[in-house]
């Protein structure tokens, strides 16, 4: 904690009054945080296997974690009936289209979306909304792809569809060392709307690097300048209320892991009917139309969902999107938006606190040092008293040792990553020269002058508690004075050291 607090930790490793006078200053200063004691006795009942094994989870946006009811309720729930592949009208495929078209409800339900307005078409995940969007978008020669430099990588993958239909391709720039959008450059971007023509414009809702949340605003501004609007909401609705009657975006892509854990290899593209008439799918499949032929060599869609669910869907997991989603409901979205607030606003002072003894700072924090429009994704690097950087996979490597889940890498965000690390486009583009088949990440470090090609990321989420982020603060102090050298020759200590505030 900041040297202001004056504390020293206690070896008691059973009851530690430090961490009892520091969390009684951290609840002094965010209030809102008690109103969320509902989600300590969850976290004590159904998610105690965290305590039990002695886990500090901090990687809520790479994944969320399921209570143990969500498990017994899809359990109990296979156990006590029959179904079968929905694609039929015999009663196990009945039983089970009745649960898919419930759980379909449930996701409208949980958005605010319409049903007149919009569809839920189930997919593997967030990606898979994404490529069916990309992959079925009639771009074409005049029409334009814009997104954002802050966006995950399924998303910068819809360039290659754009670009092969003939699209132009454009990228707006965020700003550096916030990451905020650049409004005006933006503003200029859309504006370059091509008239009649089909244009996408695709950027996240809150980025999964800097945890920014950009504004839900540009959603209509876009639309009224000839926009189709893409909203990658993955990182953003695990903490956040979307509510689709107040937003209209064109196309809504989420992972439901993200949000209650349990199931993973569901997600969903949501839809609105008008935008959804637009895409044309380049092929057909099972389960996709209603009719196919060989011999007449013609082929009928369904209409709306079914026609972009290839296959047979992953029915038997689909109930458990509805028991998630009922989960999160019973809890309410705002208690976990406000707890997550409370612990990053306390941990991003306590991080922006950490000085060596020569007064050179711990951590460099990429995007806003506070809570102002954005989400509890806090993306880092550490740096030594010499200020050089900490390899981040050296800091996964001690975090490992001690049982903290964090997650280091570039979070499949290459815009926000290179320009938060200071990695420009003439190095970018030399390297890409001299390695045209394939590029190794060392071959990479080894291009950019062993600049960082990544960073840490620490994310609170739904049964975060304030210990568990002062522990990953004991943890942070364990850098302070240690070069890059030191670090990489001595294995990590078994337990967190302990820290002296007047040291």
């Amino acid at each position: 904690m900041s040297e202001s607090s004056g504390m020293v930790a206690s070896t008691d490793t059973t009851v530690d009054p430090v961490l009892y006078q520091v969390e009684g200053e951290f609840r002094r200063r965010y209030p809102p945080y008690a109103h969320t004691h509902p989600l300590d006795e969850l976290r004590a009942t159904e998610y105690a296997r965290l305590d039990r094994s002695g886990h500090i989870y901090l990687d809520y946006t790479g994944g969320g974690l399921y209570a143990d009811a969500q498990v017994r309720a899809h359990t109990d729930m296979l156990l006590g009936s029959v179904f079968g592949n929905p694609h039929s009208t015999n009663p196990t495929s009945m039983a089970m289209t009745r649960l898919v078209d419930q759980t379909r409800a449930a996701i409208l339900s949980f958005f605010n979306a319409s049903a007149d307005e919009y569809v839920a078409i189930f997919t593997l995940n967030a990606s898979g909304a994404l490529k069916l969007v990309g992959e079925s978008y009639p771009f074409g020669a005049g029409s334009r792809y814009l997104l954002t430099f802050d966006n995950h990588n399924s998303v910068n993958g819809i360039r290659e569809f754009a670009r092969a239909k003939g699209a132009t391709v454009t990228y707006a720039s965020v700003l550096p060392p916030d990451l905020y959008i650049d409004a005006d450059r933006l503003n200029a971007c859309l504006d370059q709307a091509g008239p009649g023509q089909h244009n996408l414009f695709a950027y996240p809702a809150q980025s999964n690097f800097s945890g920014v949340q950009h504004s839900l605003d540009w959603i209509a501004r876009a639309q009224n300048k000839g926009w189709d609007v893409l909203l990658d909401g993955a990182a953003f609705v695990p903490t956040n209320r979307l509510d689709l009657s107040r937003w209209h975006p064109d196309f809504v892509s989420l992972s439901f892991y993200k949000i209650f854990g349990y199931p993973t290899g569901v997600g969903c593209l949501l839809a609105r009917k008008q935008a959804l008439a637009k895409l044309h799918r380049p092929w057909f499949a099972g389960g996709t139309i209603t009719v196919a032929s060989v011999q007449g060599d013609r082929y009928y869609l369904h209409e709306g969902a079914e026609a972009f669910e290839d296959g047979t869907i992953n029915y038997l997991l689909l109930p458990a999107v509805e028991i998630g989603l009922r989960h999160i409901a019973a809890i309410g979205i705002e208690q976990i938006h406000t707890r997550v607030t409370c612990l990053t606003g306390w941990l991003l002072e306590e991080l922006t606190s950490l000085r060596h003894h020569n007064g050179n700072p711990l951590v460099r924090i990429y995007g806003p040092v506070d809570t102002h429009e954005r989400g509890g994704t806090i993306t880092l690097n550490f740096y030594d008293p010499d200020g050089r950087f900490i390899d981040h996979r050296l800091v996964e490597h001690y975090a490992n040792r001690v049982n903290i889940s964090l997650r280091t890498g570039c979070f499949c965000n290459p815009g926000d990553g290179e320009l938060a690390l200071g990695i420009s486009a003439e190095e970018l583009t030399s390297c890409f020269i001299r390695s045209k088949e394939r590029l190794t990440i060392d071959e990479f470090r080894r291009c950019i002058d062993a600049k960082s090609t990544g960073a840490v990321r620490v994310s609170p989420g739904l049964v975060t508690t304030f210990k568990d982020i002062y522990r990953f603060m004991q943890f942070a102090h364990t850098f302070i004075d240690r070069r890059v050298n030191e670090l990489a020759a001595v294995s990590a200590p078994a337990n967190p050291a302990r820290y002296n505030a007047q040291e």
